[in-house]
């Protein structure tokens, strides 16, 4: 039996980004994929709003919100570039397990997921993660919530071990969440993360992103240790807008691996640009889709 530390030895360390996708000059909307994300509750509709725009800002052509029906006007007046869609909810005001249903067309009709921000813990939001990962065929974002599922519901195939040509599927857990699906102490993960996070991706053959300083990227035979960022993304909300990031980037056809490196060297460099400007400790959340713009315009070649 292999070891985190075995694991690592057996790694390709990458340093470089990933290449451009090409952005066709006679482009349409729909050339740059389908983002939908499903997110928020009635305490958490910011959430939703700070990934739909992580999305749009990714550089996705259509972004659709589905997120608990009494939030919908919250969410909408947010942004007015995604398209919002009113869910079943339960009386307090977390998805309901019917939720999954009217998922299905929404699904079929997008490029890629994004599951988690915000949604609360409940029976409801645990059957709609869990019905979604067993039934969507698209790459999918797994965050926040999402991840808080899996880590208490471990009959999920996500975390039984896959095919290997399932969908790819984007792991995006900060320490915490990811103490909880590893069953590690935080002092073991922050003491020792690339081997874990290459051990776990490894063995759940998905794509992890382990958030924090240099946060760690692996699919298992690669790994990427990102360098932009600061202490000013220590804020309520950053990670949002993260999710609504990567899922654009798998939407315009980016593999999980490319979009999770790519996603953190972006989401990190924007914090950087926004922190020049406003400062570290005066940097909030919603900062940074304005930020991620700019950010772009900074890559070695711009798609």
């Amino acid at each position: 039996m292999t070891t985190p530390a075995d694991d690592l030895q057996t790694v390709d360390r990458v340093n470089n980004l990933p290449a451009a996708v090409e952005r066709p000059v006679d482009a349409h909307k729909g050339t740059f994929g389908r983002v939908l994300i499903v997110a928020g509750s009635r305490q958490m509709s910011g959430a939703a709003s700070l990934a739909g725009m992580g999305a749009l800002r990714g550089g996705a052509g259509l972004v659709f919100l589905a997120v608990p029906q009494s939030i919908v006007a919250i969410v909408a007046r947010a942004e007015p570039s995604y398209q919002v869609t009113g869910l079943p909810e339960t009386a307090d005001g977390y998805l309901d397990a019917a939720a999954v249903e009217r998922l299905a067309p929404l699904t079929q009709n997008c490029s890629a997921v994004a599951l988690g921000p915000g949604l609360g813990q409940s029976a409801g939001v645990t059957a709609v993660v869990l019905g979604l990962l067993d039934s969507v065929s698209k790459p999918i974002v797994v965050d926040a919530d999402a991840l808080n599922v899996l880590a208490t519901e471990q009959r999920s195939p996500l975390l039984s071990g896959q095919a290997a040509d399932q969908p790819p599927r984007l792991l995006s857990p900060h320490p915490g969440e990811f103490a909880r699906l590893s069953g590690l102490s935080m002092e073991q993960i922050q003491s020792n993360r690339e081997a874990l996070a290459v051990s776990f991706a490894r063995q759940h053959n998905v794509t992890l992103l382990l958030k924090g300083h240099q946060s760690v990227v692996s699919d298992g035979r690669r790994l990427f240790v990102n360098s932009t960022g600061n202490n000013g993304l220590a804020t309520g909300g950053s990670g949002d807008v993260l999710t609504g990031l990567l899922a654009a980037l798998l939407a315009q056809g980016w593999s999980a691996f490319d979009a999770a490196r790519l996603g953190a060297h972006l989401h990190g460099l924007a914090g950087d640009l926004a922190a020049e400007d406003l400062s570290r400790p005066g940097l909030i959340a919603s900062d940074l889709p304005r930020y991620l713009a700019v950010a772009w315009s900074k890559l070695p070649s711009q798609p």
